[in-house]
């Protein structure tokens, strides 16, 4: 290999490292609509309904159990998808970890729920915050497990 070859080759790694680099540095903060989220990607029905999901300060049934809280953080990869999409992907990865949490402490619903991005809460009845990067999309959540009166 020349060096004049060997000098082409460094400089094309080192602008397509500068490019990656760019690129996954944007993190846009997105306030979304839970219903949209709910609505998308077979939401409803993989989630069912054998726990009850209330977000923000939404009124729930009486709680006669208080199990814990815990909080989930999930990406997903948004490349070739629009925000929305690559977002609402990544609420629904978020919702089933919280769902999957539900069901091992024994719980029938998440209360309280908030957006939690770099333990920095955000909470709403109607809209959840996600980071949209170049590469990546990501929602976190956290929220509280009960059991609730019937």
């Amino acid at each position: 290999m020349t060096i004049k070859t060997m000098k082409t080759v460094l400089a094309c790694a080192l602008l397509a490292l500068g490019v990656t680099t760019a690129a996954q540095a944007r993190d846009t903060k997105l306030l979304l609509p839970l219903s949209a989220a709910m609505s998308a990607n077979d939401a409803q029905t993989r989630l069912g309904d054998s726990v009850k999901f209330y977000f923000g300060n939404q009124p729930t049934p009486k709680v006669l159990e208080r199990l814990g809280s815990d909080k989930t953080s999930q990406k997903t990869n948004s490349f070739g998808k629009s925000p929305e999409k690559a977002c609402n992907w990544a609420f629904l990865s978020a919702m089933l970890r919280l769902q999957q949490r539900a069901r091992e402490l024994g719980a029938d619903a998440v209360i309280n729920i908030v957006s939690n991005y770099k333990n920095e809460e955000m909470s709403s009845d109607t809209q959840f915050e996600c980071h949209d990067g170049a590469v990546m999309s990501g929602v976190a959540l956290k929220g509280e497990f009960v059991k609730l009166a019937k």
